[in-house]
């Protein structure tokens, strides 16, 4: 947006656009009074966005200055909503009272500055936030991708291929992605372009050092230049926005290549893995258990990225059998843990200086609440170790929980006033008495007055212009207006007269100064708890992350007891067997209707590794492939899985190709959409990986499709050797059984009845008889003439395929299929190829023509 100039402004709007320049592409917050205004191609902006009146205000060279605004006390909704809509926005606070201001000579206007810069990526706001997701700001630079929360101080950093960055930021899904202003921006992401110095790896390598007072960095691993120059941008990024406030981040934590499963952006959209928004359609909102808001958040990152080291698998699946055979121990835990306000946030909003005191009432309940849950699971000598590892990471906390109890209240209030305990401070609890007392005697000279003056209606009243006052009808007035009748004059209004008095003016002055001296005195005690918090920080996060792999595991255990699933095996072997296997989003859904699941069992065994799916559309072949991929990453994650028992050897990468999509932003067909995502598999997959496939060649001509189709599942068989389920309607692919030692053969089961198609959602060996089209045309609506010529043309082609063996001869037999017949001879065609023009000089060329011309009258003659 363009910034007006201050030439001719006036002083309020040349100081405005001053601060819209520093502001550079933030929608400005200009705070005046009770307000926040914004003015020019920011209200229009604004305005449309969060649909309210745009007006006007005064003129800057010549035109009307277009201006809306949103109140102080509920701007915290409308920014939210601006975030939402993708604005960034910079608040300008009054840095000075009017009082101070008018102590400078002349005409003075109130000093303002810059405060703070939100974006999508740098929220901390308990109201701006999403409670159960994470909200990532990360940064890409050359080969490496970094990564922040700064509402909980977690940061990380990792290096990799472009693929496996780009599936790095379909995991993360960040709320802002940095890049450099010279590069293009990644796509499919919000993104935000800064200067390209800020990528700069020695410049990070220093950020690094100086924001955590380091001297070197090689505790913490062995950062490329790229993760180094994405690390230091995102720090310059957070020291923009925060400006003078100190947010607290942890150490960078360097994630290696292979140590979680490899989920490309594609397999996610497919498996539907992830929450969006507040749906419940996801794999991560279905299995949800857990009871706090960062219970949540690490699950949804425990299935985002579920690990492949066997060993730190079944430590935390030793866990949640551990909740599973206490089920005393489970709910008692996870009604502890319900009482537990979130810490990590909490202590954010602390470190960064965006605070209440209830933030610190929320650190006092939750310690107390860890303490208490800690006594409660003392590990017993079978406990798992994860249980007496987690325990063991929430801190004694003793002296700081005591000093939080002793002087907070219990139900600390959002503003400083009343926040500190009675009996805490002798001379705190003085000074408020007297201020009480105060008060108290103001409404004894109310009532004296009316005695005193015969008003009835006489009232003391306090605002935020006048103070304390004496307020009369003003037809009662007159005799309060007399120079001896002790009432100063203050105000007419239409119907009251306002009054002060020396007594008044000394009972409000010694109120007033015992306030601000309360005031002042617990806003103290206030930043000194706030102050031993921070002294602290290293251990209360600690804690609260040990709370939340409690709440992951007994949520976890809670959600196995109550859908009877079962501990898988998992170990680094090959093997992929399960056994009434069933699809978790979707049997949740049936039984909300009130019907069953079918479950269905799957073995890729060494010497059916590769199983090739048959049977019609609605079948089930989509979900019994897709809850195979969700019983692995399930596993993975450190979860029970919906079946009789599983056997999961690990899987390094997961890719599904399922469905139809199109990129048509990017240029890109379904089909050609199909063939990238295919492509990324056959390049990607190693023998270690589960691929599953749906449908590969369906989005191109009969002939192509199925060579495609046929290339691709030999390709997956002799050159990845991985496990995969493959899904096709070509049944001619079933032949291949023979030829493949590690392909079987599968279909879903149907029934056809009365002429009706019933399916039975049952996976059997051997390959599906036919595709039932036409029977799921008819369910589906399709008119009748259009199913009878449908059945005709299948008729047709069936027998002529078994009379001439192939299904080449069965379409040529049809018209549109039929070949062209052969062309008629066309002499003037075969005079034009004899002539040799180099050979031919201009006269005979003339005489040619001329003949030419002749044959084809003579030949349009003959056609009349």
């Amino acid at each position: 947006m363009s910034v007006p100039d201050t030439v001719t402004a006036s002083p309020m709007i040349a100081q405005y656009l001053v601060l819209k320049r520093e502001a550079e592409r933030c929608l400005l917050f200009f705070r005046m009074g009770d307000f926040y205004e914004l003015f020019f191609d920011d209200a229009k902006a604004a305005a449309a966005t969060l649909d309210i009146t745009l007006t006007s205000r005064g003129e800057h060279q010549g035109e009307p200055i277009p201006m809306c605004g949103v109140p102080v006390h509920a701007a915290e909704a409308y920014l939210a909503r601006l975030i939402r809509a993708g604005h960034h926005v910079a608040v300008a606070e009054q840095i000075e009272s009017p009082a101070e201001a008018r102590k400078r000579p002349g005409k003075s206007l109130v000093a303002r500055a810059i405060t703070r810069i939100i974006t999508p990526g740098t929220l901390t706001e308990e109201t701006l936030l999403e409670a159960r997701s994470a909200n990532w700001l990360a940064a890409t630079h050359a080969d490496a991708i970094a990564w922040l929360d700064l509402s909980t101080g977690s940061f990380h950093t990792r290096a990799g291929s472009p693929a496996e960055l780009a599936a790095e930021l379909a995991r993360l899904a960040p709320a802002e992605l940095l890049h450099p202003e010279d590069e293009a921006a990644p796509a499919g992401h919000a993104a935000t372009p800064r200067p390209a110095a800020e990528f700069s790896p020695a410049r990070g390598e220093a950020a690094l050092k100086a924001w955590f007072g380091v001297a070197t960095l090689e505790g913490w691993g062995r950062f490329s230049a790229g993760e180094l120059g994405a690390a230091g941008a995102l720090l310059a990024y957070v020291k923009a926005t925060a400006r003078d406030a100190a947010p607290l981040l942890s150490p960078p934590r360097q994630e290696l290549p292979g140590s979680t499963m490899a989920i490309d952006a594609a397999t996610r959209a497919s498996l539907e893995l992830a929450r969006k928004g507040r749906g419940g359609g996801s794999l991560e909102a279905v299995v949800d258990r857990a009871v706090t808001a960062a219970g949540s958040r690490l699950l949804g990152a425990d299935l985002a990225a579920p690990l492949t080291d066997a060993a730190a698998i079944n430590a935390r699946l030793d866990l949640v059998a551990w909740f599973c055979s206490h089920p005393l121990a489970r709910p008692r835990t996870r009604q502890a843990l319900a009482q537990a306000p979130d810490l990590a946030r909490a202590l954010a909003r602390l470190a960064i200086g965006r605070w209440t005191p209830r933030d610190l009432g929320q650190i006092r309940d939750g310690l107390a609440q860890a303490l208490a849950l800690k006594a409660q699971l003392a590990p017993e000598p079978l406990a798992p170790a994860l249980l007496g590892e987690t325990l063991g990471r929430i801190g004694a906390h003793g002296a700081l929980l005591g000093e939080l109890a002793e002087t907070l209240v219990d139900a600390p209030p959002l503003e400083a006033a009343g926040s500190i305990r009675p009996g805490h401070d002798a001379a705190l609890d003085a000074l408020k008495a007297t201020a009480r007392d105060g008060r108290a005697a103001v409404a004894g000279l109310e009532a004296r007055l009316r005695g005193e003056t015969g008003i009835a209606s006489l009232k003391v009243r306090h605002n935020g212009v006048l103070g304390y006052h004496i307020e009369v009808p003003a037809r009662a007035a007159d005799p309060l207006m007399a120079a001896d009748s002790g009432f100063i004059h203050r105000q007419t209004l239409a119907g009251q007269v306002r009054f002060g008095s020396v007594e008044l003016s000394g009972l409000a002055a010694t109120i007033a100064q015992a306030a601000d001296h309360a005031l002042a005195a617990e806003a103290a005690h206030l930043e000194g708890l706030r102050e031993a918090v921070l002294a602290d920080s290293a251990a209360i996060g600690e804690t609260a992350q040990a709370l939340a792999r409690l709440d992951v595991a007994a949520g976890w255990a809670e959600l196995a007891s109550t859908e009877t699933w079962v501990r898988p095996i998992v170990d680094s072997s090959m093997a992929f067997a399960v056994h009434g296997g069933r699809h978790p989003v979707v049997e949740a859904a049936v039984r909300r209707g009130g019907g069953a699941f079918i479950a269905n069992d799957c073995d890729l065994s060494a010497d059916a590794r590769l199983w090739l799916v048959t049977g019609p559309n609605m079948a089930g072949k989509s979900t019994f492939l897709r809850q195979n991929a969700l019983i692995a990453v399930l596993a993975q994650a450190g979860s029970f899985v919906p079946a009789a028992d599983a056997h999961i050897g690990i899987v390094d990468r997961l890719y599904s190709r399922v469905g139809a999509s199109d990129d048509l932003a990017q240029g890109r067909s379904t089909f050609m959409v199909e063939m990238v995502e295919t492509a990324a598999i056959l390049t990607g997959a190693t023998a270690r990986s589960l691929v599953i496939l749906d449908e590969v060649g369906r989005g191109t001509s009969t002939y192509d499709g199925l060579a495609i189709a046929w290339a691709v599942l030999e390709a997956v068989h002799d050159d990845l050797g991985c496990r995969c389920l493959f899904a096709t309607h070509y049944h001619e692919l079933t032949g291949l059984r023979e030829k493949l030692r590690g392909l079987a053969n599968a279909h879903v089961r149907v029934r056809e009845w009365k002429g009706e198609l019933i399916f039975l959602h049952q996976v059997e060996p051997g390959a599906a008889d036919r595709s039932y089209g036409l029977a799921v045309a008819r369910l589906a609506g399709v008119p009748a003439p259009v199913l009878a010529r449908a059945k005709s043309v299948l008729m047709r082609l069936e027998a002529n395929r078994e009379k001439t063996g192939g299904l080449a001869a069965g379409l040529a037999e049809l018209p549109l299929f039929a070949a062209a017949p052969a062309s008629e001879a066309d002499p003037l065609r075969e005079a034009l190829a004899r002539i040799d023009i180099d050979a031919t000089t201009p006269r005979e060329a003339l005489d040619l023509l001329a003949e030419l011309q002749a044959q084809a009258e003579f030949k349009r003659g003959g056609e009349r």
